[in-house]
């Protein structure tokens, strides 16, 4: 892998993290309106499936679609000002946290209803072949989504008519507030549950970028070139409580510190850079400032931007 190419994952993740730091910031101190979902210690999943990527293919998101969003090339001035619920923002303010899309870098939309995003990507997996326009589609969905019944008739239709999609679980462990196993679930690894379907189902280290990076190439060349679909499944962990405000003692605490300590994907894939050579410790700080200033800047435009006018409220209601 080139040395760019890595330096750019790295500093995707620290954008990420970044901007869910300032999120978390802001929500508790009152100042976004909604509910917030926050991305910490998924950062590795969805910057090495979106680096896989073009611009141009498909991505379906989860209510915590802030990093899929970032990963996939949005702009940060747009985001907080959709968070904002400012007119700048991706959707005029009226998409906010949860609902924030962007069909010109190919993001059909963050999405409140869990396992929702799943039909959608199959759906645009089916327009791409019959346009046959080459562009593949990505549905990322969590470990809760799973136990859905659209995860069943997406993965099934995907495999009968073998269509461009990669179906990526986070699974981070928890859906809301339950284990999903063995609470919810009787098999702890939802690929599982996926391999009967008879297309190609790998798991990864959700914590290891490159490795992810790896499983989405091999998937989205597959898909490109008419091998059908694929699922890899991410063995993540979040960090935060389901959203922001919500309770969080249903999570033993030794689990929580453990994951934050030893499974943290910036902290590993910095020690890999490092080890590596690709970068220093300078570059590394100079890269943490980088981000740190993007977010403070987005966040006074947002700020500073204009609410929508009443007048435009039942604007963009029905297409």
């Amino acid at each position: 892998m080139e040395k760019s190419l890595k330096i750019k994952m790295f500093t995707d993740m620290v954008r990420i993290r970044c901007f869910e730091d300032k999120v978390n910031e802001l929500d508790r101190r009152g100042e976004l309106p909604g509910f917030v979902h926050l991305y910490w210690g998924e950062e590795a999943s969805g910057v090495g499936i979106c680096s896989a990527l073009n611009t141009d293919d498909y991505i379906t998101s989860t209510h915590r679609g802030h990093g899929h969003m970032i990963a996939k090339g949005a702009v940060m001035t747009k985001m907080w000002a959709e968070l904002f619920g400012k007119e700048a923002g991706y959707n005029k303010g009226k998409g906010g946290s949860m609902h924030i899309a962007d069909s010109e870098i190919g993001f059909l939309g963050a999405n409140g209803i869990v396992g929702a995003g799943l039909p959608l990507a199959t759906g645009a997996a089916l327009s791409a072949q019959y346009l046959d326009n080459g562009k593949v589609s990505v549905c990322m969905f969590g470990d809760g989504a799973s136990l859905e019944a659209t995860f069943y008739e997406s993965m099934n239709i995907a495999a009968v008519f073998n269509l461009p999609v990669i179906f990526v679980c986070e699974n981070n462990k928890y859906a809301e507030y339950s284990r999903t196993f063995p609470k919810l679930s009787s098999t702890e690894h939802v690929i599982d549950r996926a391999r009967p379907f008879g297309f190609p189902c790998v798991q990864v280290d959700g914590t290891d970028v490159e490795a992810v990076r790896a499983a989405a190439l091999e998937a989205v060349e597959r898909a490109r070139t008419g091998g059908g679909p694929t699922f890899i499944e991410t063995l993540c962990y979040r960090w935060a409580p389901h959203c922001q405000g919500n309770r969080d003692d249903y999570r033993p605490e030794e689990e929580k510190a453990y994951e934050r300590e030893h499974r943290d994907p910036i902290k590993l894939y910095t020690a890999k850079l490092l080890e590596a050579g690709v970068l220093n410790q300078e570059d590394i700080d100079r890269i943490w400032a980088a981000a740190i200033q993007e977010v403070e800047e987005a966040v006074q435009f947002a700020y500073d931007a204009p609410y929508p006018p009443l007048s435009s409220a039942l604007e963009d209601v029905f297409a």
